[in-house]
């Protein structure tokens, strides 16, 4: 408002209004300028047209969660006071978050820079139009806020650009994820114990030792991992029967699994850097100073009641973020592939030991020789899903946006990928189990014999052969609910 008063160009009140450049832009009231009357009702209309001419979103609604999800980053967004809106518009976020209103968000719609075409629907509930979420039920936004007893938002001057030009819908899907693949991989890693007593493997590839001398990230990571999940195993313990060397998948799973969880951390602390700073445009800095002594620097500069700068900005950019899904997207494949070539290993007695395709004494049918093929499939799927999404742009908005990061395609893939590595992991956790059962072990590690002993109370050993669909859905579900 200040900038507006002292001439200078503010998006959505003195431009991109419609507004005459020889028409004053203020008026005087006790002898002190104020901002015409009709530019701020111009302004509000603007504010309004444009909320709605952005929600342009398509697909089924976003789950309550993300929007949620979503809500809470922007308002600790608008809390770093780089935002540029009415206090107002931070208070109708807090409200709807802790009063349950979730507004009804399609899933698809945008490229990445900035979800303005979803985010929209979150201002167009704050003003009553649309739909929300409350306790489960759809209703009309309008009478959300009327139940609640909340006065519609009267958007004016950047609230509109704040509330739909953020990542936000993005990010939060991004951080919720996040940890989900967290909690997956300390899963797998339990499996991969299991698997590694069911193998009758060699640690040593595990050692402190010998990831020491190695120091990558990974390697170090994944081995910590893979030991602290094998503390107290039979495999510590001296063999003459066990090979020195294990196949690939097994001997480089520290790396492997390692990567995983170095390509999730670096997500995690590009998503912290993410939600807690702004990623407005422009971006509006109160005691801002020109360091650099320019021109044109000094031109975004305020001066007056209020000073600071209005910046022009990228910050809605999401490829610090986009790249660091990707990688991690990139890590999950790989485990993916290990995952399977360790699961198919376990059915080859001249690898394990065991008996062939893992069968039970007295079963003379298939056992488990059948079952590779929807472990492979999935690998499949996960290998074109995972290829990076694609970084060629079209050119929008009269040429302006062309270039778009694609994050929120990403992000589907992660989930996707996720989820796949979900229903493989219940078909290593399957084998896993049935190979440590049938080798009648002494001793499991801590992490891996909490893990069978619960993993047995959703499927038991096979005995005979049975429809095999039945047990990856419940070692599914198992592994869903945190194993």
């Amino acid at each position: 408002m200040e900038a507006a008063l002292q001439g200078k160009a503010v998006y959505g009140l003195t431009v991109g209004v419609g507004w005459n450049k020889d028409r004053p832009i203020f008026a005087m009231e006790d002898g002190k300028k104020v901002l015409d009357a009709d530019l701020l009702e111009m302004s509000r209309t603007f504010n309004l047209s444009s909320l709605r001419a952005h929600g342009a979103g398509i697909g089924d609604p976003m789950p309550v969660d993300d929007v949620r999800a979503a809500m809470a980053i922007r308002l600790n967004q608008i809390a770093t006071g780089r935002t540029g809106v009415q206090p107002a518009v931070a208070e109708m976020y807090r409200r709807f978050i802790e009063q349950g209103i979730t507004p009804v968000v399609p899933e698809r719609g945008s490229v990445g820079e900035a979800d303005i075409t979803l985010a929209s629907h979150i201002g167009l509930a704050m003003i009553g139009e649309g739909d929300v979420f409350v306790e489960g039920e759809r209703i009309s936004a309008a009478q959300a806020l009327n139940d609640a007893g909340i006065a519609p938002l009267e958007p004016i001057g950047k609230d509109f650009l704040s509330i739909l030009s953020t990542n936000a819908l993005t990010v939060g899907r991004a951080a919720l994820l996040s940890e989900e693949v967290r909690e997956y991989l300390d899963l797998q890693t339990a499996i991969f114990a299991l698997q590694l007593e069911g193998f009758n493997g060699n640690i040593a590839p595990f050692l402190a030792e010998s990831a020491e001398e190695r120091p990558f990230d990974e390697n170090i990571t994944g081995a910590e991992k893979v030991r602290s999940a094998l503390k107290g195993s039979y495999l510590w313990e001296t063999s003459a029967n066990r090979p020195l060397q294990d196949p690939l998948s097994y001997r480089t799973m520290a790396y492997v699994l390692g990567g995983a969880y170095v390509a999730l951390q670096d997500l995690q602390d590009a998503l912290e850097i993410q939600i807690n700073h702004s990623d407005d445009n422009p971006m509006v800095v109160v005691g801002a100073v020109d360091t650099d002594a320019s021109s044109q620097v000094a031109s975004y500069l305020i001066d007056g009641d209020v000073s600071g700068a209005i910046y022009p900005s990228a910050n809605f950019e999401m490829l610090p973020v986009a790249t660091r899904i990707e990688a991690l997207n990139t890590a999950l494949v790989r485990l993916s592939q290990a995952i399977t070539m360790q699961t198919i290993r376990l059915e080859n007695p001249e690898m394990t030991g065991l008996s062939r395709f893992l069968a039970a004494d007295g079963n003379s049918g298939h056992a488990f020789g059948a079952i590779q093929k929807p472990l492979v499939s999935l690998l499949v799927e996960n290998a074109q899903i995972g290829a990076q999404a694609p970084v060629a742009s079209i050119a929008m908005a009269g040429n302006i946006e062309d270039l778009n990061s694609n994050a929120p395609l990403s992000v589907d893939n992660l989930a996707r990928i996720l989820d796949n590595m979900y229903w493989m992991s219940s078909i290593a956790l399957l084998h896993a189990a049935q190979a440590v059962d049938l080798r009648d072990s002494p001793a499991l590690g801590e992490a891996s014999d909490a893990l069978l002993e619960a993993y047995r109370t959703a499927v038991p050993f096979v005995e005979q052969d049975r429809i095999y669909t039945i047990d990856f859905a419940n070692g599914y579900e198992f592994l869903r609910s945190g194993g």
